[in-house]
C-alpha cells in the first residue's frame, strides 16, 4: 500500500492531501501553471516562448518605454580606464603588452558607445515626452554594451539590458535601470525584442554575436520584414571595412550596390549623433511606440 503522504511529497503533479467525506486524505493535482516539472518540458515550450513576449510587454508597459535606440558590439571591449590599467600591468609583469596594446586600441570604441548614449539619452529626455522614447537599449552585459547603459545612466536616464543565459554567463552589468533587465532564455525572442522596440540601431565592432545580429537586421530590412524606418550605422570604419568585405559581395553578384545604402558608416560620435537623430525626427518622433 503506499503511504499517501510519501507520494505527494515525490509526485509534482499533486498538491498537499485535502479532506475526504470519508474522513481519510486525497491528492489534489496541481494546477497546471503550478507544476513546474510541467512548465520546464518540452511540451510546455510554447508556454515559455509566450512568457518570453507577455512578461517584457507588460515591464515595457509598465515603466512607459514607447521605443528604443540599440547598441551591439563586443562583451570583450574595455573601457579606457581599464585597458590602460591592463597595460601598465602587462608591462610591471613582463608578458601580455601585445595584447594589452590591442585591447587599449579597442577601448576608444567603449568611449565612443558610452558618449554616444549620454547624448541621446540627454536628446530625448529633452523632448519633453510624458513617455520614454528613444531609450538606449543594450544586451546588457560588458564591454559595448556596458558602456551604452553607463553612458544612459550617467545621463541620469533609464535604459534596458537585454541578457541571454548562455553556458558561459555573461554577467548583467551594474549600470541598467532597476526593473528593466529582461533575462532570456530563447535567442529568437530576445532579438525580437531588439527590434520590435528599435527606432536605431548603432553596431560596434564585435565577433560572431554582433555579426549574427547585424546580418538578421540587414536581412530583414532588405527582404522588407522590417518596414519600419530603421536607421543603421556601423560604428568604426576600419574595423567593419576589414572583417566585412561589402564590396565583394557587390562585386560577386550576391547583394546589390544599392544595399550598402541599408547602414551608415562612420568614426565620429557627431556625425552618428547628427545622423541617427536626423532619422528620428524626420521618421519617427511622431510615431511613438514599438513596431515591425
Amino acid at each position: 500500500m503506499t503511504d499517501s503522504k510519501t507520494d505527494s511529497t515525490t509526485d509534482p503533479t499533486t498538491a498537499a492531501p485535502t479532506g475526504s467525506a470519508g474522513g481519510g486524505s486525497v491528492k489534489r493535482p496541481l494546477k497546471a501553471y503550478e507544476n513546474e516539472r510541467f512548465l520546464s518540458s518540452r511540451d510546455a515550450r510554447a508556454l515559455r516562448i509566450l512568457a518570453e513576449y507577455l512578461e517584457p510587454l507588460s515591464r515595457f508597459e509598465r515603466q512607459q518605454v514607447n521605443d528604443t535606440i540599440v547598441f551591439l558590439g563586443s562583451a570583450r571591449t574595455p573601457s579606457r580606464e581599464a585597458a590602460e590599467a591592463a597595460l601598465r600591468k602587462a608591462r610591471e609583469d613582463g608578458f601580455g603588452e601585445e595584447a594589452a596594446q590591442r585591447d587599449l586600441r579597442m577601448s576608444r570604441y567603449y568611449e565612443a558607445a558610452r558618449e554616444l548614449a549620454h547624448r541621446f539619452t540627454l536628446w530625448s529626455k529633452g523632448l519633453g515626452d510624458d513617455n520614454r522614447r528613444f531609450v538606449v537599449c543594450t544586451g546588457g552585459g560588458p564591454g559595448i554594451m556596458e558602456a551604452a547603459n553607463r553612458g544612459a545612466s550617467e545621463a541620469r536616464g533609464v535604459n534596458v539590458g537585454l541578457t541571454i543565459s548562455i553556458p558561459v554567463e555573461e554577467f548583467d552589468n551594474r549600470y541598467i535601470t532597476h526593473g528593466l533587465g529582461v533575462h532570456f532564455h530563447y535567442f529568437f525572442m530576445r532579438k525580437f525584442w531588439f527590434l520590435y522596440m528599435a527606432k536605431a540601431v548603432l553596431v560596434f565592432p564585435g565577433g560572431f554575436g554582433t555579426l549574427d545580429e547585424l546580418f538578421e537586421i540587414l536581412t530583414l530590412v532588405q527582404t522588407g520584414k522590417i518596414r519600419k524606418r530603421l536607421p543603421i550605422v556601423l560604428f568604426g570604419s576600419e574595423y567593419w571595412s576589414e572583417v566585412v568585405d561589402f564590396d565583394a559581395l557587390v562585386r560577386h553578384g550576391t547583394i546589390s550596390p544599392g544595399d550598402q545604402g541599408l547602414f551608415h558608416r562612420t568614426d565620429c560620435v557627431e556625425d552618428a549623433f547628427e545622423f541617427i537623430t536626423r532619422e528620428l525626427i524626420e521618421y519617427n518622433l511622431d510615431a511613438p511606440g514599438p513596431t515591425l
